[in-house]
């Protein structure tokens, strides 16, 4: 998963850095919420860790711009050393899903971040899954559909299932490049271009289609999925 962290304590952004690195997940930290915003604006994160206290806003000033402005849905948590009953109260209500109080302890805060993505992004472990009449399975890296069986290479699939489990969420290209090829690969932007084209037409993910691949520019690409 793809997390982003904006706290401006260094110490404390390169321990909660370890903890999520740690747990197989990338991160990016933030020093402020202006640096922040500006990333959201063309990256996607699979869930924000926000402090309270920052030199430009607030954790939970943040949480509110990111439901109200953006309109995302993806988990919030916030870390303060504010802990009384009315602080966490107003940080859950200005749209967080968690509260951490400092100073964190790391089994806790790994147990809560893993809480907040299963709840967020249940993903199936079953060889088979079903996407309205695609069938996925992973042990032949096929595809079922409209009576059709299409082999896929292994990055051909990794990224077809990630369309299809997040349909309807705009993925941006750094994110479906850490996702299938790893953050540490040197993918070519075209790279990730080729793989979708290929998709697009093994899969039949056109416009008119029951699903399909929308390039969104200078952004990344999202599935859109049936809306009945």
């Amino acid at each position: 998963m793809r997390i982003a962290i904006l706290e401006d304590d260094p110490q404390q952004l390169e321990m909660i850095s370890q903890v999520v690195a740690a747990m197989g997940h990338t991160c990016q930290g933030y020093p402020t919420g202006a640096a922040l915003q500006k990333s959201l604006r063309r990256e996607s994160f699979d869930l924000l860790i926000l402090d309270w206290e920052l030199p430009d806003t607030s954790g939970p000033n943040i949480a509110t711009w990111v439901r109200q402005e953006l309109q995302l849905e993806l988990p919030i948590l916030i870390v303060t050393l504010r802990s009384e009953e009315a602080d966490i109260v107003h940080g859950l209500t200005r749209g967080a899903d968690d509260y951490m109080v400092k100073p964190l302890r790391v089994a806790e805060l790994k147990a809560r971040i893993t809480a907040l993505l299963r709840r967020a992004y249940p993903v199936s472990t079953d060889d088979v899954q079903q996407f309205g009449d695609y069938t996925f399975d992973r042990t032949s890296l096929s595809v079922q559909f409209n009576g059709q069986t299409v082999s896929l290479t292994h990055r051909e699939f990794a990224l077809a299932l990630l369309l299809f489990q997040n349909a309807g969420r705009l993925l941006s290209r750094d994110h479906l490049r850490e996702s299938v090829w790893g953050q540490n690969a040197e993918v070519l932007s075209r790279t990730l271009d080729t793989h979708i084209s290929r998709l697009r037409q093994q899969l039949q993910l056109r416009p008119g289609g029951a699903y399909a691949i929308l390039a969104v520019y200078g952004l990344g690409y999202r599935l859109d999925a049936p809306t009945t």
